[in-house]
């Protein structure tokens, strides 16, 4: 047998990616519905429909600094006492002399009304007079107190905002499943909202387990390893919309390690450990999580995944509340693509997030790139749109294991299961990552 012919064998006694995500995010449900207060509601999914209690504006006001006036009296229609003679630029080569009875601010409450030939002196958000049906601009008009001229004449309607122009009662401001943003919030406060039910953000805990992990601030060196991979992971996390709280590391000791675990069930809605996922004699969290007790497995099943890079991953729950828990791999570059492929789409869910998965995109290959039989391959890229429409995918030197590649990448280009050889000019799927920049 070929070493091709070993390594498709050997693949197609892995579980395919699609039927591992699928059987995961179905034991996943979004965290009970919370109440909170506007000023917390930043970044949270909302758990339902959002509908105005009131219109916006609530009353019809000015949205320009000037004057409010009826039409009639500015538009020659009217040859009150207030028309005179005046410079062209108005109907008939004429401008208009208005009495200014009083000014209105944006905290001015009392009702008013116009007479034929008045107007107000009003401020950007003061409510109209009663009457009034246009506001001329302050640039308009000489900017007289006690009587103004009026040199232009706007269209009726113009510079000001009737009540519930741009949104009544009753109007659905947002679906359940939509992300609170700072607009949205703008939107719920101009309608007189102060609470909304939303899904939480997940608690996230990440543990780091090794006896070579020694923490950032130092080199690696023989039998020490700097830990990467909690400090990326909790990064990622708060990225994903989770709370994120680094742990740290935990050595390869059965006791710590459960204990460890137990003490976190109290503050998570998610676990994601890192390292000791393989079959190897230090691989103790795989040794410790799936150990079955009394002829019961474990709390945790570990797969071995059609995934490249990092093939096992692992998914349960630990502690008396049943909190979910992700095993991905120690090797960083496996452990950031396993927390793409899984525990992104987990935290996205339990957040109550729709979609739960990264946008993607079909692009032009810029070259040529080989992938393992069998295994569907997530490669760093940069993707690019293309002039004329489209978009092109440059793939980053080094492969999926180059952690300079990640981060420089701002997509993962998409090789699946039965892809060797993606020839350059061809189209392939590209996840979009989150860059600023």
């Amino acid at each position: 047998m070929t070493a091709t012919a070993d390594a498709e064998a050997a693949a197609n006694e892995l579980t395919p990616l699609a039927d591992y995500l699928g059987s995961v995010l179905r034991r996943l449900r979004a965290l009970p519905p919370l109440d909170l207060d506007l000023t917390q509601a930043y970044g949270n999914v909302l758990a339902e429909d959002v509908v105005a209690p009131h219109s916006y504006p609530a009353f019809d006001q000015a949205a320009v600094d000037g004057y409010a006036a009826r039409w009639e009296d500015i538009s020659g229609g009217s040859r009150g006492p207030g028309y005179v003679p005046a410079p062209s630029g108005m109907p008939g080569g004429r401008s208009i002399r208005l009495n200014v009875v009083g000014d209105l601010g944006a905290a001015s409450w009392r009702p008013v009304r116009l007479t034929p030939g008045s107007c107000f002196s009003v401020a950007a958000g003061a409510p109209l007079p009663i009457g009034a049906d246009v506001v001329v601009p302050v640039e308009w008009t000489d900017q007289g107190m006690a009587a103004v001229e009026i040199f232009r004449a706007p269209k009726r309607g113009y510079g000001l905002r009737r009540a519930g122009e741009e949104l009544v009662a009753g109007t659905l401001l947002a679906r359940a499943g939509a992300y609170v943003s700072p607009a949205l919030v703008a939107v719920f406060a101009a309608t007189g909202i102060g609470h909304v039910v939303v899904r939480p953000s997940p608690r996230v805990v990440i543990v780091a387990t090794g006896d070579e992990l020694v923490d950032v601030g130092r080199g690696s060196q023989a039998g020490q390893v700097v830990d990467t991979n909690s400090h990326a992971l909790t990064a990622a996390a708060a990225e994903a919309g989770g709370l994120a709280y680094r742990v740290g590391i935990c050595d390869d000791d059965p006791e710590a390690l459960r204990g460890l675990l137990e003490d976190q069930t109290l503050r998570a809605d998610l676990i994601i450990t890192t390292g000791g996922t393989g079959t190897g004699p230090g691989d103790m969290v795989r040794r410790i999580l799936s150990r079955r007790d009394g002829g019961r497995a474990g709390p945790v099943t570990f797969t071995e995944v059609a995934l490249y890079p990092g093939t096992a991953l692992g998914f349960g729950t630990v502690g008396a509340e049943e909190v979910p828990v992700v095993c991905l791999p120690g090797e960083p570059g496996a452990a950031l693509i396993g927390f793409e492929v899984l525990a992104r789409p987990a935290i996205q869910l339990l957040a109550g997030a729709e979609p739960v998965f990264r946008p993607s995109v079909r692009a032009h290959l810029l070259e040529t790139v080989s992938s393992p039989a069998g295994l569907r391959e997530f490669r760093p890229a940069h993707v690019a749109e293309r002039r004329g429409g489209g978009y092109t995918g440059q793939p980053l030197a080094g492969g999926p294991y180059t952690l300079s590649g990640l981060a420089e990448a701002n997509g993962l280009l998409v090789l699946g299961e039965r892809v060797t050889t993606a020839a350059a000019g061809s189209t392939v799927d590209v996840l979009l990552l989150d860059r600023r920049r």
